[in-house]
């Protein structure tokens, strides 16, 4: 198996099941997908060693642990030159409080997700990156007061299916 194989029904409905639950058993899994345990576990290892299972972790509920504010932040860089971009990106991909950085298109140059303790600590982070002269021209904050809707588990089914002829 290579990164470039063809999935079949069985492989996307174990990445499915180990996207909801990556400690379920092999036993439980192999049930839940159609399969005896061996051929189950086979799979598994062939979708790991193509790549398509990157790994597995915890999902740690912070809330139990410390009070967090989660902002989105605008991003604007002064100058669009390749290395503009490289010098920010080596920077903010340092930053333990960044848990995600988007390049996108549109009226700024990225949008990132900070986590921290307070809106301070935020502010005061921010300080820090302008003073680091990394290229940011100006940034816009917005903190989340709610997150209704939250997941961690990509839609395989529906992404992975051809698409429709009609909407």
């Amino acid at each position: 198996m290579h990164a470039g194989m063809k999935l079949d029904r069985i492989d996307i409905n174990i990445l499915v099941h180990l996207q909801k639950d990556a400690r379920m058993t092999n036993i439980a899994l192999a049930e839940a997908v159609g399969l005896s345990p061996s051929p189950c576990l086979q799979r598994v290892k062939r979708l790991e060693a193509a790549g398509y299972i990157s790994g597995y972790e915890a999902q740690v509920d912070i809330s139990k642990l410390v009070n967090t504010v989660t902002v989105f932040t605008e991003i604007t860089l002064s100058d669009h030159k390749r290395s503009d971009f490289v010098k920010f990106e080596s920077c903010i991909r340092n930053i333990d409080e960044v848990l995600e950085c988007h390049l996108i298109s549109g009226g700024y140059d990225y949008l990132v997700r900070f986590v921290t303790g307070s809106i301070q600590y935020y502010q005061e982070l921010m300080e820090s990156l302008l003073d680091k002269n990394i290229g940011i021209e100006k940034y816009f904050s917005y903190i989340v007061i709610k997150s209704p809707v939250m997941r961690n588990a990509l839609p395989l089914r529906s992404l992975l299916k051809p698409p429709s002829s009609t909407l």
